[in-house]
């Protein structure tokens, strides 16, 4: 992974990118792949160009989902929107892959790659250096549960909600309170976060993963 991943440019990402999104039954959708939609959503390519597209699901063909092809590449989706934790601090997502990366370390700068995952950012204006991301990812190596810092900067953190490989295969959906994970897990009380991302990289491993992944939106409940 290049060191260029990080800071500054993922701040510089919020002076590129505008969004819409609508409301459906109280949710807030970013991410509406199941209706074939990838409006508003945009790449960033680090090292080599994951591959992004939407497909029919293998499981329900009348549903669409975002597939992430990565091979030695390392790209992810970005979407600027503030969205008010006060309001829908509930994050849901899922997402599904059929293998991970062998004899990976994600704790070391060689390692850091992931098949799967959701990062939130909180946007630190002209003090990009107060940029901060909580990344969950689907851990290769580290435990379900497991938190550590990137190890390119501070100002990221890594959360390991899956692990492992005994739920390769399946789709997987979770819903998690933002402002309490930030809270939490980054020690900072945050009313606004400023953007969303996916990423699937392989860049470090040298490896290939295929992930697809479902709707993404925010809510007032769980």
């Amino acid at each position: 992974m290049k060191i260029t991943r990080y800071l500054p440019p993922l701040s510089a990402l919020f002076l590129l990118f505008s969004v819409g999104a609508h409301s459906a039954d109280k949710n807030l959708y970013l991410g509406n792949f199941s209706q074939g939609n990838l409006d508003n959503w945009e790449e960033k390519e680090f090292s080599g160009q994951t591959r992004y597209s939407i497909v029919k699901d293998s499981e329900d063909t009348t549903k669409s989902v975002l597939k992430a092809e990565s091979n030695n590449s390392a790209s992810g989706l970005f979407v600027e929107k503030k969205i008010d934790l006060s309001k829908t601090p509930y994050l849901h997502w899922s997402w599904k892959t059929d293998k991970l990366y062998k004899d990976l370390n994600e704790g070391k700068k060689q390692g850091d790659d992931f098949v799967a995952r959701i990062y939130i950012v909180v946007d630190g204006g002209v003090f990009f250096w107060k940029t901060e991301a909580l990344n969950y990812v689907w851990s290769s190596s580290f435990r379900e549960g497991q938190v550590w810092a990137n190890p390119f900067t501070a100002n990221a953190t890594m959360f390991a909600i899956e692990s492992g490989e005994k739920n390769l295969g399946k789709w997987l959906h979770y819903s998690r309170n933002v402002r309490q994970d930030l809270k939490r897990l980054i020690g900072k009380e945050e009313r606004y976060i400023d953007a969303v991302a996916v990423m699937t990289d392989s860049d470090n491993a040298g490896q290939q993963a295929t992930t697809y992944y479902g709707d993404i939106y925010f809510s007032q409940t769980p």
